[in-house]
């Protein structure tokens, strides 16, 4: 072999290597990404799967509207309706899904704010851990949302620099989408008693 065949083939080795590990790279950040979602959808499971117990607490404990736990019913079976999976994690789609968990938060709080007027509930030791359950898993739930946030901007930041660009582009690899607050989230919410 000539000199100019073998600087070829050297070229075209260290670019394959070079593709190879942006490649590898890239899978290991989506995979991330992913994980973070799922362990977002995991906290709002959580916080699903609790309302049914302190709307039942609320209920044994208290007659107040109707219409308060029929809300958050309802907010409830919204908010599980909107499934969205890792693959599809765009800005709109996640705006979709922040909709439907902002009117099931929204919901809750009126219900907490509503139970305020029923001593006997507030003393209550188990809607008091299921409340304090509920402020956990709220916890947990802006937890992951950072987490998810963070795993996003190191995934962007790799697929979007020079020259590993052009490795995502020729496998397929899309920028994410962050998971960002609702309009109604730049606003206090108003309590009132």
């Amino acid at each position: 072999m000539n000199k100019s065949t073998l600087i070829i083939v050297g070229i075209l080795l260290i670019f394959g290597m070079y593709g190879c590990s942006s490649y590898n790279g890239l899978v290991g950040k989506d995979q991330d990404v992913k994980g973070k979602w799922a362990n977002v959808q995991t906290a709002y499971q959580r916080r699903s799967d609790l309302i049914p117990n302190l709307v039942n607490t609320v209920k044994g404990a208290a007659d107040f509207e109707k219409s308060t736990l029929t809300a958050v019913i309802q907010a409830r079976a919204n908010a599980t309706a909107v499934n969205l999976k890792a693959d599809d994690l765009t800005p709109e789609n996640i705006q979709k899904f922040q909709a439907a968990q902002d009117q099931l938060s929204g919901s809750l709080s009126r219900l907490l704010v509503s139970v305020e007027k029923y001593p006997d509930l507030k003393a209550n030791q188990n809607f008091l851990e299921l409340q304090s359950q509920l402020e956990g898993t709220e916890n947990r739930i802006a937890v992951a949302r950072n987490d998810f946030n963070a795993s996003v901007q190191t995934y962007n930041a790799s697929a979007l620099s020079f020259p590993t660009v052009i490795f995502a582009k020729i496998f397929g690899f899309a920028e994410k989408g962050f998971f960002q607050a609702s309009d109604s989230a730049q606003s206090a919410p108003a309590v009132k008693f």
